[in-house]
């Protein structure tokens, strides 16, 4: 466990965070970043983070969370941050199978369990991190509660796009184009281009600078478009996970009447038959809703901490 590149003056996260590397059983590197709790110590949240995200984007709602009494322990998913990107195009979002995650969460347990993370052990997962949690879950991840914020438990499209993507997607890695762009994406990491009026992360502008000035300060910790080859697994995933029994753990899982990137009815589906959990629509909230408002965040926030403790 060797000590790695900590971007502690663009994190606004507590002052004792750092990273370390660890390696995957396939030999992916990957980079694990944490926060001690160094008082009246609750447990320790493993925050899984979404699609594009990387460590030092969780720094303020590590703050948050510290400050409750929290450690938290989070990860670059392999292709993310400073962990080993997988194609000649580093920007290029890619997995080579959605259960490759899977060897990260491997990692990223053994990491905790050397550092002696305090238990309770308690999962908040957002975004693509969602899925990825949700099949953590239900492979035994020792967590006492868990939270999702926005899971990606399904992709939004339209009708028309729900019909062709997953035969689209397949051609196009069975004709060799799997590394190749989505259509519609490119090689433009999403805040660095794109205005904050219309922006689908999130309604605060304050937040979304907090991005845009991380991305502009450390491009490197950024990606952009995904594969076809990320797009096929990812919706292989959705659907394997739908047929799946949720695990016998507390929930608590958050959704933006407003979101444009996951698939509101996958949720709801999930939710009401997941026994011990509690949906929570929030109004007027866009998809990154730990970069919301400060209202929803703190909902967010206080909602999960209270259903943890509870546990």
């Amino acid at each position: 466990m060797e000590p790695a590149p900590f971007f502690q003056e663009i994190s606004g996260g507590p002052s004792n965070g750092s990273a370390v590397w660890t390696t995957t059983r396939d030999g992916i590197r990957l980079r694990v970043g944490y926060w001690p709790a160094e008082q009246d110590v609750c447990g320790t949240i493993l925050l899984f983070p979404g699609r594009t995200e990387y460590i030092e984007l969780q720094g303020r709602l590590a703050r948050d969370l510290v400050a409750k009494g929290f450690s938290v322990l989070t990860i670059d998913w392999r292709g993310h941050g400073l962990s080993q990107r997988l194609l000649d195009d580093p920007a290029t979002l890619h997995v080579e199978a959605f259960s490759d995650y899977q060897k990260d969460v491997d990692a990223f347990l053994q990491i905790a369990t050397t550092l002696g993370m305090p238990k309770p052990w308690f999962l908040m997962a957002n975004s693509m991190g969602g899925n990825i949690g949700l099949r953590a879950t239900l492979q035994g991840l020792p967590v006492a509660a868990c939270s999702f914020t926005a899971p990606m438990w399904g992709i939004e499209m339209s009708e028309l796009q729900r019909l062709i993507a997953s035969p689209v997607a397949w051609a196009a890695c069975a004709l060799g184009r799997g590394k190749a762009y989505v259509p519609g994406h490119d090689g433009k990491n999403y805040v660095s281009h794109a205005p904050f009026e219309g922006n689908r992360i999130t309604f605060d502008p304050e937040n979304y600078d907090y991005w845009v000035q991380q991305a502009r300060t450390r491009p490197a910790l950024q990606t952009a478009g995904s594969s076809m080859k990320w797009l096929h697994e990812s919706l292989r995933e959705c659907r394997r996970i739908s047929k799946l029994k949720s695990p016998d753990l507390p929930c608590i899982t958050f959704y933006g009447d407003c979101d444009e990137v996951v698939d509101k009815r996958a949720i709801q589906q999930r939710m009401a038959a997941w026994s011990n959990s509690e949906y929570v629509e929030l109004k007027h909230a866009k998809h990154a809703l730990l970069l919301e408002r400060p209202d929803v965040r703190a909902a967010v926030i206080s909602r999960t901490v209270e259903r943890f403790l509870e546990t």
